[in-house]
């Protein structure tokens, strides 16, 4: 799943470490969620995108989504 969270995170001028003691986890999850390599559970979504202020559709793109022009 594509997300725009290292883009958001960076506007904010946050360290993955920052991202990560806000949303208490590890600094590895967010560096796993930022490349595509792990998909954040429902709550935590839900934490990340209550954090930056926006819908979770705003910063997670759905896979079956991504191949749509």
């Amino acid at each position: 799943m594509k997300n725009r969270l290292k883009v958001l995170r960076a506007e904010r001028d946050w360290s993955q470490g920052d991202l990560a003691d806000r949303l208490q986890v590890s600094r590895q999850s967010v560096n796993a969620i930022e490349t595509g390599k792990y998909d954040p559970s429902l709550p935590l979504a839900f934490r990340i995108a209550e954090l930056f202020g926006l819908a979770i559709e705003e910063i997670f793109t759905s896979p079956s989504k991504e191949s749509q022009p």
